[in-house]
């Protein structure tokens, strides 16, 4: 089983050569709500990571780092 970690999604924009502004231009969602995944304030909906990986040309799973846990008995 897995947790979600840190966003990367500061990473992705800089593979990108796009800031924040533009992201948010490129998907519609407020450059506020892309600040707060970016500085960990919010984790995404899964219709944001989509919206974002899809407009980064990623996987939704490289936006964030994952951490295994142990499985529940």
């Amino acid at each position: 089983m897995f947790k979600v970690g840190r966003c990367l999604l500061r990473d992705r924009l800089l593979d990108a050569d796009l800031t924040q502004t533009q992201l948010a231009e490129i998907t519609y969602i407020p450059k506020s709500q892309i600040s707060e995944y970016v500085n960990n304030k919010h984790v995404m909906s899964l219709e944001s990571a989509k919206i974002i990986s899809h407009a980064l040309n990623c996987n939704i799973e490289d936006l964030y780092e994952w951490e295994s846990v142990a499985d529940r008995q």
